[in-house]
């Protein structure tokens, strides 16, 4: 127990790495933040696009979604942060996990928002459209509302599903939860800091998949 102890729970260890990690969970808090937002906006305005049904724009985008859903964002990661500077673009470790996740679930957002503007009825349609609305305007003001109410649940799994891949930036250097303490575990020759890593990962998003459970009995209920 005590070489337990002091390989996964060693006080001084902790300690001295506690601020480095504190430091990694403000980066990955607001790369969440961002991810977020801005990879379901992107996700929604694609879905909506593609309800013009305008063929080769929709062709466009399906190609895009399923494309980014099928390959490894570790592998999109690494093409765009060593493969980019070959054609003369350079981009931060940070911008490259943020372009990359955002891409990566605003593909599967843009999936889940067209089912639940797929399943939205003909009636809803209709009856917007009878009282002069244009499309757009039908789209945006009765479905899209109906639509994102439908598919929150997954919507909100898939984000977070996302988040926690922002651990896939330590292989590039992103100064994040994991890349700090994989840096700290290194130097201290102790896997505390993991500890603390593993820690500080669930104080911040063990509320968000309990929020996310409530979320799908809420809106899969009756009436919901």
């Amino acid at each position: 127990m005590d070489v337990f102890l002091d390989t996964f729970l060693n006080p001084a260890v902790l300690a001295k790495y506690a601020p480095a990690i504190l430091e990694g969970a403000v980066v990955t808090v607001i790369l969440s933040v961002l991810i977020v937002l801005s990879g379901i906006a992107l996700g929604t305005a694609l879905a909506c696009l593609r309800a013009y049904r305008v063929r080769p724009v929709s062709a466009l985008i399906v190609v895009y979604a399923d494309i980014l859903r099928a390959l490894p964002p570790l592998v999109l990661i690494l093409l765009f942060f060593f493969g980019l500077p070959n054609v003369g673009v350079t981009l931060s470790a940070s911008l490259v996990l943020y372009v990359v996740l955002t891409l990566v679930l605003a593909a599967f957002a843009e999936e889940i928002v067209w089912a639940g503007i797929t399943a939205t009825p003909k009636g809803q349609w209709e009856a917007a459209r009878s009282t002069g609305l244009g499309f757009t305007q039908a789209l945006g003001h009765v479905v899209l509302p109906q639509a994102v109410r439908m598919v929150i649940p997954p919507l909100t799994n898939r984000a977070i599903a996302i988040t926690k891949m922002t651990a896939l930036g330590m292989v590039i250097g992103v100064p994040d939860i994991l890349g700090q303490a994989t840096t700290a575990q290194s130097f201290s020759a102790n896997a505390s800091p993991l500890t603390l890593a593993a820690a500080a990962y669930l104080v911040l998003f063990l509320p968000f998949v309990i929020a996310s459970r409530w979320l799908e009995a809420r809106f899969s209920g009756p009436g919901g």
